[in-house]
């Protein structure tokens, strides 16, 4: 059996564009993402909002594609790929977080997976008899689910951060499959979420071609995340075919123990990737691998809104509110998050816990993104004034009153409603 190997490399801006390929290659990217078949970016967006460590950085974005052009892929069988969640817009968020200017630079195709013309099929169509291995989704979703026909035979590469996350620990390459594999009602599986990043993998190494992550530390999330964290500039990459690997990796530079994290315990006891770092072969920056950053983790200094989810999924709220979840009353749920998240976190505590990592050369670089210039190499100037917030204050307080509105738009539940009355006024 092959030796699981993750690339890692310390970076900086003026060199970021060629330390990306560099990356990948020393990861093997092209012995993994054919070039005949289509490959999706997956961007994660975990905030609307641009946030440290939150989401896909432009300059990650831009770095893959270059690369990927660079060793001669083509350019119209890459596109970047979005999904949708109830509280998350994808549509601001590849505007605030900059990935559009990114893909739009390059001429690609970028796809958000949950609009109109995307076509859907039921799971068992796509993978068959691997229902039959699933840890959880068969009980989580007794009728089935649905996933992106489009997927079928694509090579996937996904763009998570180094970060924490309230319900599994850390997040990263496992977690980032999430949003675009399941359907609109995957809050479903929260109370079993990390057998349910084991089943997905499965369900990844069955239906695509390719699949490969490249994850950015140039900032790194500590805390409560994806959101709510306390950002630190960590001035590393990584990129891995080993989605386990990578997860495991980043969670050591981290300061936790990979295989006491149980998605990567599960998911490699079963067989699906390497997370014991003894195991790993590490190539690159070695010295860069051997740190380990200390970080508190998400438990610590939990936020209002994430302890009254670990009260709900797993605490003593489970049983009185969690069946409301898989209801048309589910959408309370959705409100809570916005008003906590956009209309009080952001607006009030981000500029704040935002200053240092925008005084970075990485801030400095996110906020002037439009007007800088790249070489072959990376981005000699980015700017000699410390950067500012690129919306707080009460400029968040009102955007968010618009993501209030989208969300009950979009809540799958109202929506479901909809169809139904659509199709009896036609009958």
């Amino acid at each position: 059996m092959t030796r699981a190997k993750v690339a890692i490399l310390r970076t900086r801006p003026e060199t970021v564009l060629g330390d990306y390929h560099e990356l990948m290659n020393l990861a093997g990217y092209r012995d993994v993402i054919a070039p005949e078949a289509d490959t999706a970016l997956k961007v994660n967006i975990s905030w609307h909002f641009f946030f440290p460590a939150s989401s896909t950085t432009p300059w990650q974005l831009e770095g893959v594609i270059r690369a990927m052009l660079r060793d001669g892929y083509d350019r119209s069988l890459i596109h970047a790929c979005h999904n949708r969640t109830v509280v998350i817009d994808a549509r601001l968020g590849e505007r605030e977080n900059k990935h559009v200017h990114v893909v739009d630079a390059h001429g690609l195709r970028n796809l958000h997976i949950y609009e109109e013309g995307e076509v859907w099929m039921d799971v068992r169509d796509a993978v068959g008899d691997l229902t039959k291995k699933f840890l959880v989704l068969n009980d989580v979703y007794r009728d089935g689910f649905l996933i992106p026909r489009r997927f079928v035979g694509e090579n996937i590469i996904h763009l998570p951060t180094v970060k924490t996350h309230v319900f599994t620990t850390t997040t990263g390459a496992m977690k980032n499959a999430f949003g675009g594999l399941l359907n609109e009602r995957r809050h479903w599986t929260h109370p079993v979420i990390h057998e349910t990043l084991v089943d997905l993998l499965m369900i990844q190494k069955r239906i695509h071609r390719g699949v490969f992550a490249v994850m950015d530390g140039t900032f790194a999330g500590d805390g409560p995340g994806p959101r709510c964290m306390v950002p630190h500039v960590k001035n590393v990459i990584l990129a891995s075919a080993d989605q386990v690997a990578i997860d495991a990796v980043a969670a050591k530079l981290m300061g936790f123990d990979p295989l006491s994290i149980r998605y990567l315990r599960l998911a490699h006891d079963a067989g699906l990737g390497c997370a014991d770092p003894r195991e790993i072969e590490i190539v690159g920056d070695r010295d860069a691998a051997a740190e380990n950053w200390r970080f508190v983790g998400p438990f610590e200094h939990m936020t209002f809104a994430s302890r009254m989810q670990h009260l709900i999924y797993w605490g003593p709220l489970k049983k009185p509110m969690e069946w409301s979840l898989r209801t048309v009353l589910a959408p309370w749920a959705y409100v809570a998050s916005v008003v906590y998240h956009d209309s009080y976190w952001y607006p009030l505590k981000a500029k704040r816990m935002m200053r240092a990592a925008l005084e970075s050369p990485w801030g400095r670089l996110f906020c002037d993104w439009e007007h800088v210039s790249a070489d072959a190499n990376g981005y000699p100037q980015v700017g000699a004034e410390p950067a500012e917030a690129p919306r707080t204050g009460l400029r968040a307080l009102a955007r968010s009153v618009g993501i209030l509105g989208t969300c009950l738009r979009e809540a799958p539940e109202f929506a479901l409603r909809r169809r139904r009355r659509a199709a009896a006024s036609r009958s």
